[in-house]
């Protein structure tokens, strides 16, 4: 295996890709919906972490066993560099969980969730 990108199912891929690009993402491929402005699909990276996110409408019925609700059961940890400069510029334009603390592992973390309800937790080695 070389790599992971989670396919993400959201009700409005624009305002997710807004949220992701607030995080330093950039968007790297697209698919037009066949509705005027809409996509159907969309691919963001940032270093080596990508994210793919599919409208709901685009599924259909494909693939049954995707549940249809908002966020799920799922928390995506990243790791990152410099993350208190990180949380200090975006901690007023998201919704924190829980702010940087230390782990019992060593890590510096923070969560926040994404305007679909997803969590994602940004962590660092720092040095101590």
């Amino acid at each position: 295996m070389e790599s992971l990108a989670p396919n993400l199912f959201v009700k409005d891929i624009r305002a997710t890709l807004d949220f992701y690009q607030l995080l330093g993402f950039t968007l790297t491929l697209s698919v037009p919906s066949d509705t005027q402005g809409e996509l159907d699909w969309a691919m963001v990276t940032n270093g080596k972490v990508t994210f793919m996110f599919q409208s709901f409408k685009s599924l259909a019925d494909a693939l049954p066993p995707v549940s249809r609700g908002e966020g799920g059961a799922l928390l995506f940890y990243i790791k990152t560099a410099r993350i208190r400069a990180f949380f200090e510029n975006i901690k007023d334009k998201v919704t924190v969980i829980h702010g940087l603390q230390k782990t019992f592992y060593g890590a510096t973390e923070f969560s926040i969730t994404d305007n679909n309800n997803f969590v994602l937790t940004f962590a660092e080695d720092e040095e101590q």
